[in-house]
């Protein structure tokens, strides 16, 4: 009985012995390790899941980001509480980090507001990679979506960075997030041509291409009646990812189609009096009187 009371009272000494010129102990040494090592493994195991439940949901920079976010967030939380269970006083790195925090806000609220943008562009995804968009009048591909900044390349192959707060608060046009997409022309033809003939024509052409959507069904009809022309609205729909291409393509078969079929697209004209002709006009009237 008295070895137990020995080696335990053994154990407590050494438990509470002080580490060289520390006031730490043995005990609060080995608490701090605990905390830490606890929170490292905590922090990869919340790591590792985070990256299982956004991988197909985000692009892997911006990923790979929000993993070191997540991460070194938790380390630096246990090493807090770490901190607090040896009986460091935590007001003065309380009070350095409030007037820090207060600095730091100051000289970077732009990039925090970047960085909440980014996370709201993450979770709420009005875009993805590889979406055609126009954005705050900038128009293209989106490369990439990062925790702070968008990657745009335009339609002319230039690629522009535009900072997450401006895509959040800007009126964003996603052109290919349906599946569909309409598109239109306004083509004049003649008075003295069969606008019934017209429309025929061009309904007939309409359907027969195969990416042109049955439902909605194309739209051929009287739009205006023109100075020079009877203008006729045509309207289609094609899939989002093909319709430039069948743009481009009808609009040049329709024209083809209509010339084919006696059916012309006229100039504007107009009648021009010259000042001469006019006097000589006048010239000629008058003596025609007398």
């Amino acid at each position: 009985m008295s070895l137990q009371i020995n080696l335990q009272g053994a154990v407590m000494d050494f438990w509470t012995m002080k580490i060289g010129g520390w006031s730490m102990t043995v005990g609060e040494l080995v608490t701090f390790v605990l905390i830490i090592a606890v929170t490292v493994v905590i922090a990869r195991i919340i790591r590792v899941n985070t990256r299982r439940v956004m991988k197909e949901r985000m692009p892997r920079n911006t990923l790979s980001n929000l993993e070191k976010l997540v991460y070194y967030g938790i380390i630096s939380i246990g090493f807090v509480i770490a901190l607090s269970s040896i009986g460091f006083s935590l007001s003065g790195l309380l009070v350095a980090g409030g007037i820090m925090g207060i600095v730091i806000g100051f000289a970077s609220q732009t990039v925090v507001s970047n960085l909440i943008s980014g996370l709201f562009l993450i979770v709420e995804k009005p875009i993805k990679v590889g979406d055609s968009v126009n954005i705050n009048d900038v128009a293209g591909v989106v490369e990439d979506v990062r925790i702070l900044s968008t990657t745009i390349r335009t339609f002319d192959g230039i690629y522009t960075r535009l900072p997450n707060d401006k895509v959040f608060s800007s009126n964003i046009q996603n052109y290919v997030a349906h599946g569909a997409r309409r598109f239109a022309y306004s083509i004049g033809i003649r008075y003295r041509d069969d606008a019934d003939k017209a429309k025929e024509v061009i309904e007939g052409l309409l359907g027969t291409h195969p990416l042109i959507l049955k439902e909605p069904a194309p739209q051929v009809f009287v739009d205006e009646l023109g100075n020079s022309s009877v203008n006729l609205k045509v309207r289609m729909w094609a899939p989002s990812t093909h319709w430039y291409g069948v743009y481009t393509e009808m609009l040049w078969k329709i024209k083809v189609a209509l010339e084919d079929n006696g059916i012309q697209i006229p100039f504007p004209q107009r009648v021009v009096w010259f000042e001469d002709t006019l006097k000589g006009d006048i010239t000629t009237r008058q003596q025609e009187k007398t």
